[in-house]
């Protein structure tokens, strides 16, 4: 049964309307890793709760900061026999600190600048094509999309100079309706691309609604309009069922790099981020430091990680300690915490700016950073690249989504779930 895009915003609309922010931070800089609050079916902020139970983390909360999923970062498992994902976007709402009017970026917020810093970002990116695959329309995404640039003194990316272009599902101008929960997530893909490679040109591909029989043919569509890579930030925690393996090959194009967010509900794995043909992308928290990268980097408490309870374990994984039998979850990381989040324009879904992270934001990151290094080599699939050039990361030590005692919910040496074989430094691990 095919989801209608009306159909499928009324019934998340009845779960999610409590949770909408109207406001976004002006916080000060965040100083402490959050501490979880676990809830097995999220609604709206709560009170903080220390308890030991990390099987779903969907809010974390400090003495300074509160994050609440986005409109769209809702668990509508399925409606019939379709499978119904859920986006990753995670907003920055310290308590206290929320202000009506959202005129300028939040000062917490990390800038383009401080990614590349981060990551040891090069120029480049001139002719690679970065799509974004989202639900839902969003008329304003182009001029919105232009405010964040222009605030940060990026060339403008718009469809009369070659850079942006839009499609429906199926390649046209049938474009769904409008959906302010979910272009969101949107304007975050939009803009975290345009901080680390603003000179990629940018495709986005919006299904008619979340079902992954709309979200699949946006793929397959932005492959055959020239995507070299899509980023996906959205999945189905827990992988639903087995059934979700009937739309794996909306995700296995060889020559082209499928990028997707490995979640934000901590030691758990998200699809299609467990696909063996997609770079499953996890989550860290960036700090500015005195060190000789300037940056601490930690594994993100809610950040996605687990093994597969259908994929089987690729080539690539076999000879690591991945403490899974199948397919391992994440392969490599970058900032997704909301309080290290970036500073996001939106006029559909926010009023201009606010802070959003999650694994959303990770997932489009390493999409620009994977564009900075070139396109993907004919016949390859660029998830297999960080493993053959893991000393090229930034190996990820510390930091924990989950209290499962070992590698898949803790960082350390080498592999580990959270943030698989690490964050890029450069872009070496990220070519053939």
């Amino acid at each position: 049964m095919k989801l209608t895009d009306r159909r499928l915003r009324t019934l998340t609309k009845a779960v999610v309307a409590p949770a909408m922010v109207l406001g976004m931070c002006v916080a000060g800089p965040v100083a402490a890793e959050a501490a979880p609050l676990m809830t097995h079916a999220v609604h709206a902020a709560a009170p903080a709760d220390h308890s030991n139970d990390q099987h779903t983390l969907q809010l974390q909360k400090s003495a300074d900061a509160e994050t609440t999923p986005a409109a769209c970062n809702h668990v509508i498992k399925s409606v019939g026999r379709t499978p119904v994902a859920h986006c990753m976007a995670m907003l920055y709402t310290p308590q206290g600190h929320i202000q009506p009017s959202a005129s300028a970026p939040p000062s917490t917020a990390i800038t383009p600048n401080q990614l590349r810093d981060a990551y040891n970002l090069p120029d480049g990116g001139e002719g690679v094509t970065v799509a974004i695959v989202d639900a839902g329309g969003y008329s304003s995404a182009q001029s919105d999309l232009n405010a964040y640039r222009s605030h940060y003194g990026i060339s403008s990316c718009t469809t009369a100079n070659g850079c942006f272009s839009k499609y429906d599902q199926n390649g046209g101008t049938d474009y769904p309706a409008d959906d302010p929960g979910w272009s969101v997530e949107t304007a975050l893909d939009l803009d975290a691309v345009s901080a680390v490679c603003p000179k990629c040109d940018i495709m986005l591909v919006q299904g008619d609604d979340a079902s992954f029989d709309s979200l699949g043919k946006a793929v397959d569509t932005a492959v055959a309009k020239g995507a070299d890579y899509v980023s996906n930030s959205y999945g189905v925690d827990n992988e639903g069922t087995s059934s979700l393996q009937d739309y794996d090959h909306y995700y296995n194009h060889k020559g082209v790099g499928i990028i997707a967010a490995s979640g934000d509900t901590g030691n758990t794995q998200s699809w299609p981020a467990t696909n063996p043909t997609v770079t499953g992308v996890g989550g860290t928290k960036l700090t500015k430091n005195s060190s000789s990268r300037g940056w601490a980097e930690t594994a993100w408490v809610s950040g996605g990680s687990g093994c597969s309870n259908y994929e089987p374990k690729p080539a690539f994984q076999e000879g690591l300690t991945t403490n899974c039998t199948n397919r391992a979850s994440a392969d490599v990381a970058a900032d997704a915490d909301p309080s290290s989040g970036l500073a996001v324009y939106n006029t559909l879904g926010q009023d201009g700016w606010g802070q959003v992270g999650g694994t959303s934001l990770a997932s489009p990151l390493m999409a620009g950073m994977f564009a900075l290094a070139g396109a993907p080599a004919a016949g390859t699939y660029p998830v297999t690249y960080p493993y053959a050039n893991s000393s090229q990361l930034f190996d990820i030590t510390n930091g924990s989504n989950g209290t499962c005692g070992n590698l898949l919910c803790n960082a350390g040496s080498g592999y580990d779930g959270p943030t698989g074989m690490g964050t890029p430094n450069g872009v070496g691990a990220l070519h053939s």
